[in-house]
């Protein structure tokens, strides 16, 4: 299976890089094919800017998006690794997916009608937050973080969610916490190679 692998996180040293470095040894040691695009090292450009904007409409997408289609076009799954900031993508995954996942090659509408294009692909999602899960679920900010993402984004393109991990406390956890979250990442892709 093709496998592509979409990371945000500027920190070598970090959780999300831990994480991204695991999923790649599973598949790699199960002899899966595996593409990562780490946003921060090959300096993606997140700015939808109006050049983008017009260029979508008419089918035309610039070089550095064209590229990046092409990744998920090869990919059967797609993993995407970030923390959550400020409730929501780092700015340079939300930038990415403004850019690459546009009108015509993410989804279009038929008559009216919405259509995701990505049908067939599944998504893995991995996220870390400093939040508990406890504080979010009281205000609704788990729902609402899988609404904005899940359903307003990947569902709506077509992808199917395999599973959507969201590592609580993640500044503060320790070593056991850690290896428990990196068994559970493993089982889980295991499961679907």
């Amino acid at each position: 299976m093709k496998h592509l692998i979409i990371y945000a996180h500027p920190n070598k040293a970090s959780l999300n890089h831990h994480f991204k470095q695991t999923v790649v040894d599973i598949l790699t040691q199960h002899n899966q094919d595996v593409i990562v695009r780490d946003l921060y090292h090959i300096d993606f450009n997140p700015i939808l800017s109006l050049s983008d904007m017009t260029g979508q409409r008419k089918g035309e997408v610039s070089q550095d998006v064209k590229q990046e289609q092409k990744y998920i076009s090869w990919a059967d799954t797609i993993t995407l690794i970030y923390p959550i900031w400020w409730t929501g993508m780092p700015a340079i995954m939300k930038g990415y997916i403004d850019r690459v996942f546009s009108y015509g090659f993410a989804y279009r509408y038929d008559q009216g009608i919405q259509k995701g294009l990505l049908s067939g692909k599944r998504i893995f999602v991995i996220n870390t937050q400093g939040k508990s899960k406890i504080e979010y679920k009281a205000i609704g900010m788990d729902q609402a973080l899988c609404l904005t993402s899940d359903k307003g984004i990947f569902s709506y393109c077509g992808l199917v969610i395999k599973q959507h991990f969201f590592f609580d406390k993640a500044d503060m956890a320790d070593k056991e916490r850690v290896k428990d979250w990196t068994v559970e990442i493993a089982q889980s892709y295991l499961k679907s190679i």
